[in-house]
């Protein structure tokens, strides 16, 4: 079942955007089933179910952190993850930066703007984020690379609106990318959509989706 769901999903997935393999609590042993058919990008929300895992399976897998990151976590996951998705603070991006430093490293980062209606998602206003790339507070960052935008969009049967979510984080990844990275060619990632929408947010722009419970099946939330 897993890679009939696998080639289904990447059939649908143009060239040029990511796959990320959603595999929060899916045992190592299902990931390597995923491995073995070719997927070499997975996405944790955990910290500690993520450090176990890193342990447990090929040392060639990308980890992105695509959770709710704590401050207090960052050192644990700094030594090797790929991507950080979720970084919904400045704190939180000063204290990657510094454990990133610790770790001799640049971790590339995506900076969450929250568009969805639900107020129980993370993430920056449009303004607020905005504001942070065109004032001073990342000039002296050297341990992280700001490398694009993630967004979920609301949890709705409503297509219309999801589209609308997410083509109005497009038009802010466009407009920050002009405005301030006109000349980097590493602000290029948008990460937006999920199992439920990733067809609409690669309509819309999308560079990585993640996707979990349309490619594993459904969560065992009880482990």
């Amino acid at each position: 079942m897993l890679a009939e769901r696998f080639n289904t999903i990447k059939n649908e997935i143009p060239g040029n955007v990511k796959l990320i393999a959603v595999s929060k609590t899916h045992p190592a042993e299902l990931i390597r089933e995923a491995y073995d058919l070719g997927q070499r990008t997975f996405g944790e929300s955990k910290v500690q179910e993520l450090s176990e895992k890193v342990e447990a399976l090929p040392g060639d897998i990308e980890w992105h952190m695509i959770g709710h990151l704590q401050s207090n976590k960052v050192k644990y996951i700094a030594p090797f993850v790929a991507l950080i998705h979720a970084v919904d603070s400045l704190k939180l991006l000063l204290t990657i930066d510094r454990e990133a430093k610790k770790a001799a490293r640049v971790i590339p980062c995506l900076m969450q703007v929250h568009i969805a209606r639900e107020s129980t998602k993370f993430g920056f206003t449009a303004e607020e984020v905005l504001a942070i790339f065109t004032g001073g507070e990342l000039k002296e960052l050297r341990n992280v690379e700001i490398a694009g935008l993630m967004g979920m969009a609301t949890f709705t049967q409503d297509t219309d609106q999801i589209r609308r979510e997410f083509s109005a984080l497009k038009a802010l990844f466009d407009d920050i990318r002009k405005k301030c990275f006109p000349d980097n060619e590493k602000f290029k990632e948008l990460s937006m959509g999920m199992s439920d929408d990733y067809k609409i947010a690669i309509e819309e722009g999308s560079t990585m989706v993640r996707v979990g419970s349309a490619l594993f099946g459904d969560r065992d939330y009880s482990k």
